[in-house]
């Protein structure tokens, strides 16, 4: 597309994730490559919300479930997304921890979060991990047996990030010998169907990627990325550029 695309100067995903673009090839076309960070964490911070009530209440099967309020609720990374899942995690009453090793521990601490040291001590100490990772070369396949595995009893991983962030394998391997944790996500993992088969009652997954899918945060990323677009062409203003 970029071959093809001769006069084009800007291209700006309307989302925080950029993956999608081939950020070497914008470069090399001498393309600016942007994207929208926060124009919809709200919008996946109440979608972790509802898979966890979705999850904690044994997904609405007629059983009794559980309560948010009390439980300790992890956040790796805390970014725009991590911030707005701490905001709605205190209005169901839950204690909140965050790691990121991108942010400083006072940074989290001034929002009223406990910051975890480690992403292992926060795995250790949570009941419920929810990830806001990218995925990088670092992170790619970092949520795997060992880590997961330190979750308590009753532990619950969501992922509303990225799907290469888990490994599959190991996440598979870990829930079959730990009947209590639980795996909700809206990325389907490659092994959708080993996981709906080995599991029922603790992995669900939504039919397609839903973090971003409400029209406020559609508008938002929208309106956001033309103004960028406007910006960068009539200012020259480069505020939020992914590429070198």
């Amino acid at each position: 597309m970029l071959d093809a695309a001769k006069q084009l100067k800007i291209v700006v995903r309307a989302g925080a994730g950029y993956d999608n673009i081939d950020l070497a090839a914008a470069t090399a076309h001498n393309v600016v490559a942007m994207n929208t960070p926060g124009q919809n964490a709200n919008s996946v911070a109440e979608l972790v919300f509802g898979l966890l009530v979705f999850g904690v209440r044994n997904f609405f099967n007629g059983t009794s479930g559980t309560e948010l309020k009390g439980k300790k609720l992890g956040i790796l990374a805390f970014g725009n997304v991590g911030r707005n899942v701490a905001r709605v995690a205190k209005g169901f009453g839950m204690e909140v921890s965050a790691y990121d090793a991108y942010c400083p521990a006072e940074v989290i601490e001034a929002a009223g979060v406990t910051a975890a040291k480690s992403q292992e001590e926060l795995f250790e100490t949570c009941d419920i991990v929810s990830l806001h990772i990218p995925a990088t070369p670092e992170t790619k396949q970092s949520i795997n047996y060992d880590l997961v595995g330190k979750l308590k009893k009753g532990g619950i991983l969501v992922n509303t990030a990225r799907k290469e962030v888990i490994d599959e394998a190991g996440l598979i391997k870990l829930m079959a010998e730990r009947e209590d944790l639980k795996y909700l996500t809206d990325i389907k993992p490659d092994a959708d169907a080993e996981f709906a088969e080995k599991f029922p009652g603790r992995y669900f997954a939504t039919p397609k990627k839903m973090g971003a899918q409400t029209a406020e945060a559609n508008v938002n990323a929208g309106i956001a990325a033309a103004n960028q677009i406007v910006g960068f062409l009539r200012d020259g203003i480069t505020k939020f550029q992914v590429n070198k």
